[in-house]
């Protein structure tokens, strides 16, 4: 599971606006092979006098946490690829609206992770497979 936690100034996007980004997130998880129902993407909107950056109140700054529990990456040539794809798949929602972006990913062992009461099923092989079909967790 991608858990994006994306903390924002208030009124900085719209309701399209956050349903498009969530659509791009889960996108990009769905093409590696991911089901869709794994990708969670919260925004948290936050007051003018809540965002701090440098210890300055910001109101043009985006900070973004991704947890990674589905999948891990070890060659940090492959980390290095997938942090520049993230940073260019929320571009359109950052950087070219003028925004100071930060983000970090955290890789998370694989099995400290339940969804629905299940430990996820091997990675790749029919039962994920099935979940994607499905989008939702199945018994297995």
């Amino acid at each position: 599971m991608p858990l994006w936690h994306i903390y924002h100034p208030a009124d900085t996007y719209t309701a399209q606006d956050k349903q498009d980004l969530a659509g791009a997130i889960t996108a990009y998880y769905a093409r590696v092979g991911l089901p869709e129902f794994y990708a969670v993407v919260l925004f948290h909107e936050l007051p003018g006098d809540s965002f701090y950056v440098g210890g300055k109140p910001v109101t043009d700054a985006v900070r973004i946490t991704v947890d990674h529990l589905a999948r891990t990456l070890e060659d940090p040539v492959m980390r290095k690829k997938m942090t520049e794809q993230l940073d260019a798949l929320v571009k359109p929602y950052t950087h070219d609206r003028g925004l100071h972006l930060e983000f970090n990913v955290t890789e998370v062992p694989r099995d400290t992770w339940m969804i629905a009461g299940l430990f996820p099923p091997p990675i790749g092989g029919e039962v994920e497979k099935a979940w994607a079909v499905a989008n939702q967790p199945l018994p297995y």
